[in-house]
C-alpha cells in the first residue's frame, strides 16, 4: 500500500507553501489528501488565489496518515483556533507518524505541545513565539517533525518530505524533472 499524506488548508495560507510540496509528494506517487478547515471546498490564500480542497478537516480528522502537513501564512491563525486539529497532530504524533509545518505553522505544533525538546525552525516572524528556531537550514528534521522556513523553501521542503515518504531515489527523481538546484544568493552588485 502506497504512503499517504493529508494537508490541512485555512483562508489566508500562503499558496506557494500549500502547492509546492503537494504537488512534488503527487509526482512522488504519495496519495494526498487536501482538507479545508474553512468549512467551505474552498480555500482563498493569502495572495487571492482560490484553492479547492478534496473533502472537509472534520471528514478525514479520524483516518490515518503517514503525514499531516500544514502550510504557513495569515491562515496559521485558523488552524490554531481548530481544537480538532491540535487532538489530530497529538494523536498523529503519539503513533509516530510523520507531522510536517512551514513558515508561521510550527507554531500549531507549538501549540500541540510538540516542539518541546526538539530541534525546528520557522518563518522570522514568530521567532517571539518560537525562540530557538534554527536559522542555519532551510528544513529541519528532527524525528518526525519536519518544519521549514518559508515560500523560499517550499520546493525543498516539499522535496524532503518526499525522501521521507516514498525514498532518496524517488526524490531525487522528482527534483531533476523540475529542475531543481539550489542557487545560493549572492549580494547585488
Amino acid at each position: 500500500m502506497g504512503k499517504t499524506a493529508l494537508f490541512v488548508f485555512a483562508d489566508g495560507l500562503e499558496e506557494l507553501e500549500a502547492v509546492a510540496p503537494l504537488d512534488i509528494l503527487r509526482r512522488s506517487g504519495v496519495d494526498c489528501a487536501v482538507a479545508s478547515q474553512t468549512g467551505r471546498l474552498e480555500v482563498t490564500g493569502r495572495n487571492g488565489i482560490t484553492l479547492k480542497a478534496d473533502c472537509h478537516f472534520e471528514d478525514v480528522a479520524d483516518k490515518p496518515f503517514d503525514l499531516l502537513v500544514l502550510p504557513g501564512g495569515p491562515g496559521v491563525h485558523a488552524l490554531r483556533n481548530t481544537p480538532a486539529l491540535i487532538e489530530v497532530l497529538q494523536k498523529q504524533a503519539s503513533a509516530g507518524k510523520a507531522l510536517a509545518a512551514i513558515c508561521a505553522a510550527p507554531t500549531v505544533l507549538q501549540d500541540a505541545g510538540l516542539l518541546e525538546g526538539r530541534s525546528y525552525t520557522a518563518h522570522f516572524t514568530v521567532a517571539d513565539e518560537l525562540p530557538d528556531i534554527r536559522e542555519d537550514s532551510a528544513v529541519v528534521v528532527d524525528g518526525n517533525i519536519i518544519t521549514s522556513r518559508g515560500a523560499g523553501t517550499a520546493v525543498e521542503f516539499g522535496l524532503t518530505l518526499a525522501k521521507i515518504l516514498t525514498g532518496e531515489d524517488t526524490a531525487k527523481e522528482v527534483a531533476d524533472s523540475i529542475h531543481f538546484r539550489p542557487v545560493p544568493l549572492s549580494p547585488a552588485g
